[in-house]
């Protein structure tokens, strides 16, 4: 039942991602950039390229766990994986104001599915994620070089079972996070084909969200082909149009973070770690100044709350393991952070280090790291999904929340 609430959490999370921050904001852009005699499909087709791409990738499974290692029903290491794409994106026109700021962005939803090659233990899971990309450079009008990521929920994994599933010490969960980047050569094959043949890095972990947590990575060769439905001719050669990108005003924004989430936990005793029973809320808030340098990047410094319920819990032995719960106030933290942002079109890319300096208890006496993806709803307001780990290496919890944007004065290029 706890499995089947969890995925239907994560689930419920994606579907808001998906309504409230692409089809809002690009309505809400359509709305403002033309006049009201173009209606929304006409605007939407003359200032994006609608794309929908197929891909193919095979790879290496990093044996970081003894069931991969063959410590499974097989008895066999588990070293190679295959997994199939379907996707669909929209980028902006080649020689515009949004191209030349923003590098080529496209951006888009997509599905896969994914083969480990054990079934039976550990499961054939799909993927439903949320992909953005841009060029990086541009060797010609018809070649260049790119990066994408992806970011989305995997379901369908046979997770561990102490009594049907007990080998399988690596995924505890039926639905995990999906996280990808990939480098890749882009070449235009024609108006409408597009081929792509690069390298890609995947990650499938709970987010602590349940135990085992110890992850799934692979790095992989990918192929792939794109149809562009309406690119013109002309857009593939080289133009003499050079698009001036209005001057971008330098100020200070801040950004206001709330966020919550749930996670387990391993308590530390005599001889190593056992988890503690149950799920523990953790909620928190951040506020980040950020000295935005240009188009594609700002960075800054972030007051950090957190408060952890599961922080500096106990075993005790009295007849039973008992967990033993501390106060309030041993449970919440106040940190700094150094905070680091690539800014693209509706998505925005966050690293963070800091340090607890206000906080009581060893558990929260800690150097940690976030990883973070603000994607936007309106101009001002975004969806916040983060990851903090623990001296680069312990997983701590995730970040789900809603932000808000003061004094934001980037210029709109998607007119």
């Amino acid at each position: 039942m706890e499995n089947k609430m969890q995925t239907w959490k994560w689930l419920a999370f994606f579907v808001a991602i998906c309504f409230l921050s692409d089809t809002t904001y690009a309505q809400q852009q359509t709305h403002k950039s033309y006049p009201e005699s173009y209606s929304d499909t006409t605007a939407f087709a003359q200032r994006f390229i609608q794309r929908v791409g197929i891909e193919g990738r095979t790879g290496y499974i990093f044996p970081t766990n003894p069931f991969l290692k063959g410590m499974n029903y097989q008895g066999k290491e588990m070293k190679s994986t295959y997994s199939g794409h379907l996707k669909y994106s929209f980028q902006v026109r080649p020689n515009t104001t949004a191209d030349k700021a923003y590098i080529g962005a496209y951006q888009g939803l997509g599905v896969g599915y994914f083969d480990f090659g054990n079934p039976e233990e550990l499961g054939n899971p799909f993927g439903v994620y949320l992909f953005q990309g841009g060029r990086i450079a541009q060797f010609s009008p018809r070649l260049s070089l790119n990066y994408e990521w992806n970011f989305g929920i995997s379901f369908g994994w046979k997770p561990y079972d102490e009594s049907y599933n007990s080998s399988n010490k690596l995924i505890g969960s039926k639905a995990n996070a999906y996280l990808n980047a990939n480098l890749y050569l882009n070449w235009a094959l024609s108006p409408k084909f597009d081929l792509m043949i690069g390298a890609t890095g995947s990650h499938f972990s709970n987010g602590n969200t349940r135990y085992p947590n110890s992850g799934l990575n692979t790095v992989d060769c990918k192929i792939g082909l794109v149809y562009n439905f309406n690119r013109r001719a002309d857009e593939l050669v080289k133009s003499w149009q050079r698009p001036i990108v209005p001057l971008f005003p330098r100020h200070v924004s801040y950004d206001l973070t709330l966020f919550g989430s749930w996670r387990k936990k391993a308590v530390d005793v005599s001889g190593g770690q056992v988890p503690a029973p149950g799920t523990y809320a953790v909620m928190g808030f951040s506020f980040a100044p950020m000295y935005n340098f240009g188009y594609k990047f700002r960075a800054g410094v972030a007051l950090d709350g957190v408060y952890d319920h599961s922080a500096n819990i106990k075993q005790e032995y009295n007849g039973e393991d008992d967990f033993t719960v501390p106060s309030a106030l041993k449970q919440m933290a106040l940190g700094i952070s150094a905070r680091g942002e690539f800014v693209m079109p509706y998505f925005t890319i966050g690293i963070g280090m800091g340090a607890n300096i206000l906080h009581n208890g060893d558990d929260l006496k800690s150097f940690y790291q976030i990883l973070a993806l603000k994607i936007d709803v309106s101009r001002n307001t975004y969806l916040h999904i983060g990851y903090n780990l623990k001296d680069f290496h312990e997983p701590n919890y995730l970040m789900l929340g809603l932000g808000y944007r003061f004094n934001n004065k980037r210029p709109r290029l998607l007119h």
